[in-house]
Formats: structure tokens, C-alpha cells, sequence
């Protein structure tokens, strides 16, 4: 394995962030991850070294990120699946009044919040291997038992208890993938990571169409019954076995590094933002019915195209974002868009006009977060410790964005829901704006340290910004 990817870190800097790349070949006015430039073995042996890292590299794209791609795709799908099922009668089934589906929707959220920063600080003294798949096992169980409730009070016991099982798998996958993938190539896996959120919610509905059509009434059971078993299933699937080194640092002082950070507060707010923004992801099957474009089925079809061209999207912009070793722009280029896509919807009662603006918002408020993810866990990985710190942190409090935003849907707000729309465009800016916080303050500390660098002659990696 290459040196960047195993060397332990150098000692602490004035941010607390190591260094490890020669600034001397880099401009002052340069502010680019630099990548490690070779072996200090001659240029033979850097050849050697470089093809060993590609192997490494592939292998890793090979056995693990399938792993968790398939893992995070069930994750999603077991916890969205209430939106399909509201078109399956859910809420008469269950005697849902009022704003009682949209609570059943935020109380996930509170159980996946309290979860997340524990199970990171678990995840760096447990093996990944033995804790993750212990997680799915118990969350599939808890998705599938989903289909026996029979009131609103079970429904949100069962919700909460799904959010505390489901909480570690996303920040645990990501702090492995940090862990192995250097930061210029983890803003594609990220993504790739990423997609299966997307994926799962694209394909969600055409897989509701086909339980509901096919096994609706059968056995005893309603559709949206199989829908949660079925789903709740389908998590349970075989896993290869998955190390991680042994840290070095107390996890305390990792928690305490992460919270003396200022840009892991920025981060929390880029990405609660954005979660607020794709507020709108547990009621899109609710959105493309009020626009009256066919029968049920027709509806849950159509919820899948949009997300399927937010897929393609994020990998567009992940991989021009590892190209240009940039997050900033990439994460608020896509919220822009969204926020046109949000503005259109709340503007018109044109339905062909709000189906095409769902292709806007869906793409960039899901291709940004991927960004986000990758630009957090390498501006804040001093140790292994506070990497995973701060990334729970960061993906814990953004779930805040989760718990109110179905709020923002009251069923008295259809078709447009103008007021949802409008506080979406407004976090969407928000996100924009703290984005370029984040690179306006990472700019300056590359300036520093390049500076510092030709005075001492020290090593520096640089900021992506």
C-alpha cells in the first residue's frame, strides 16, 4: 500500500490537520490537494509503487464498495418505503388523521440522530466487519416488522427503534471508505456510495408498483404489508469481512479535536441544509400524484425517472470534482439548479412544467451531498479518531434537517405546496452560502501554509477547496 494511503499522520499543526506533500511545487497561489508525487526510492521504484496503488485501488472498487453500495440501498429503502405505502391505503389502514404520517415520518429521524455519534465512537474500537452486518440484520428484522403494526402509536415505536438500527451503517461505511481511499479519490466513491440512496429511491416506486399490482389481498395481507417484509428481506444478504487498522488516539480526544473545529459547524449547516432541501424525497410520490398524470401505477413509475437522472447527474458532478480537485463550486452549482427546479414548481400549476422541474431539484440537491460528504472527511481527518467524529457529527446534526422538513407538506398545501418549495429554495441558498465560507476559509489556510512552508522547508498537504 502507498505511503498516503498507511504513513501514520505527522505531528499536529496550528489547525490540527497533519501534512504530508511537498509545497515547494506548488505556487503560493496554488490551493490544490497536491497528490503524493512518488516513492523516495528513485524513479524505478516509483513506477512499481504507483502500479501496486492501482491495483490496491481496483481491488478495494472490487470487494468493498459493491458491499456497501447494495448495503446503503437497502438502508434507504427500508426507510422510505412509507412513501410508496401511503398509496396503498396505509394511513385508513392504520386510522392516520392529520399530520400523524408526517410525524411517523421525522420520528425516524430523532432515533437516527441519538444513534449516530455513539456507534462512530463505537466503530473505531469494534470491528467493522462484526458491527455493520449486525446492524442490517437487526434493522431488517425491525423494516419487515413494520408490517404488522396496526395503530400510530406502533407505527411510531416501530420508526424510532428503525432509526436507532439503521443510524450506524451510513457513517460507518463512509468512515471505511475515508479510511482506505485517498481524498482525491473519494469524492467519486462518495458518489458511487451515494447513488444507492438515489437508486433506491428511484426504483423504490417501481418496486411498490409491482408488489402492490401483484400481491396486494394475498395471503391475508395488503400490499403495502408485503412491501415492508419483502423490503425488509431483501437486507438481509451475505457479507465479505471488512478490517480497518487499529487507532492510535484516545476516541475522546478525536470527539474533542472534531468539536474545537469551526468547519465542522459549517459542515453541519451545509449539509442540514441540504437535507432540508431534499425535504421533499418522503412525499415525491405524493407530489407526481397531485399532478394528476395517470392511475396509481403510472404514478409510482414516474417517481422513478428524476431520480434516475439525479444518479447520472451525481456521478457527473463527483467525477468533475475529482478531476478538478474542487467541492465548493460542486456543491453549490448543483444547489442552484435546484433552487431553479423549486421555484418553477411553486410558481405554476402547469403539470407538465412541475414534472420537468422535479428533474431539477431531485438532480442537484442530491449531487451537492455527495460533495459534501468527500470535502467534510478530508478538511477534518487530523486522526482516524476524529474523522469519525466529526463526520457523525456533521451527518447526525444535518438529520435535524430530516425531522422538520416533512413538516414543510401539510395535505392542505397541494398541489404546489408553495410554502415547502419556498423554504427549500431558501436552506438550498443557505447551503450555497456557507459553501463558500468553507472555501473562502480553506483558501486562506493553504495561503498560510504555503507560506509557512517556504519559510521552514516543512512538508504541507493542502486543502481541497
Amino acid at each position: 500500500m502507498t505511503s498516503e494511503k498507511q504513513h501514520p499522520p505527522l505531528p499536529d499543526t496550528e489547525n490540527g490537520d497533519h501534512v504530508s506533500v511537498h509545497a515547494e511545487k506548488a505556487s503560493r497561489d496554488d490551493t490544490r490537494d497536491l497528490r503524493f508525487e512518488g516513492s523516495p526510492f528513485g524513479h524505478h521504484e516509483s513506477l512499481k509503487w504507483r502500479t501496486a496503488e492501482r491495483r490496491i485501488v481496483r481491488k478495494l472498487d472490487m470487494t468493498l464498495m459493491p458491499i456497501v453500495w447494495v448495503l446503503y440501498m437497502f438502508n434507504y429503502l427500508d426507510r422510505n418505503n412509507i412513501a410508496q405505502a401511503r398509496l396503498d391505503d396505509f394511513e385508513a389502514e392504520l386510522g392516520l388523521k392529520g399530520n400523524e404520517f408526517n410525524v411517523a415520518v421525522s420520528i425516524l429521524n430523532v432515533g437516527y440522530m441519538l444513534a449516530q455519534l455513539p456507534s462512530n465512537m463505537i466503530l473505531t474500537r469494534v470491528r467493522p466487519s462484526l458491527y455493520l452486518p449486525a446492524c442490517v440484520m437487526v434493522w431488517s428484522c425491525v423494516s419487515a416488522a413494520t408490517a404488522g403494526v396496526t395503530s400510530f402509536s406502533g407505527l411510531v415505536a416501530v420508526r424510532f427503534f428503525l432509526g436507532i438500527v439503521e443510524a450506524p451503517f451510513f457513517p460507518g461505511a463512509f468512515f471505511m471508505l475515508s479510511a482506505w481511499y485517498t481524498r482525491k479519490e473519494l469524492a467519486l466513491r462518495t458518489a458511487v456510495l451515494y447513488s444507492g440512496l438515489v437508486l433506491a429511491t428511484a426504483f423504490s416506486g417501481l418496486i411498490a408498483a409491482g408488489i402492490f399490482s401483484g400481491l396486494s389481498d394475498k395471503a391475508g395481507l395488503h400490499g403495502w404489508q408485503w412491501l415492508f417484509i419483502l423490503e425488509g428481506a431483501g437486507s438481509r444478504i451475505a457479507l465479505d469481512r471488512v478490517s480497518l487498522p487499529e487507532a492510535d488516539r484516545s476516541v475522546w480526544h478525536g470527539l474533542s479535536l472534531a468539536v474545537k473545529d469551526v468547519r465542522t459547524w459549517i459542515f453541519v449547516i451545509i449539509l442540514c441544509a441540504n437535507h432540508t432541501a431534499y425535504g421533499f424525497n418522503n412525499f415525491f410520490p405524493t407530489i407526481v400524484k397531485s399532478m394528476n398524470l395517470g392511475s396509481r401505477t403510472v404514478t409510482l413509475v414516474l417517481t422513478a425517472p428524476p431520480y434516475l437522472f439525479g444518479a447520472i447527474i451525481s456521478f457527473l458532478v463527483a467525477y468533475s470534482s475529482d478531476h478538478f480537485n474542487e467541492r465548493g463550486y460542486h456543491v453549490s452549482g448543483p444547489m442552484l439548479v435546484a433552487i431553479v427546479g423549486f421555484v418553477i414548481s411553486a410558481a405554476t400549476l402547469n403539470n407538465a412544467a412541475r414534472y420537468a422541474a422535479s428533474f431539477l431539484y431531485c438532480s442537484g440537491a442530491f449531487a451537492a451531498n455527495a460533495a459534501v460528504y468527500s470535502w467534510a472527511a478530508s478538511s477534518l481527518n487530523q486522526t482516524p479518531e476524529k474523522r469519525a467524529c466529526a463526520t457523525a457529527i456533521v451527518n447526525l446534526l444535518s438529520q435535524l434537517g430530516n425531522i422538520w422538513s416533512p413538516y414543510f407538506f401539510p395535505s392542505s398545501d397541494g398541489p404546489r405546496y408553495v410554502m415547502a418549495m419556498l423554504l427549500m429554495t431558501g436552506f438550498s441558498a443557505l447551503s450555497i452560502a456557507a459553501s463558500m465560507l468553507v472555501k473562502f476559509l480553506l483558501k486562506k489556510e493553504n495561503r498560510k501554509l504555503l507560506a509557512q512552508a517556504q519559510e521552514t522547508g516543512q512538508q504541507v498537504q493542502l486543502y481541497t477547496t
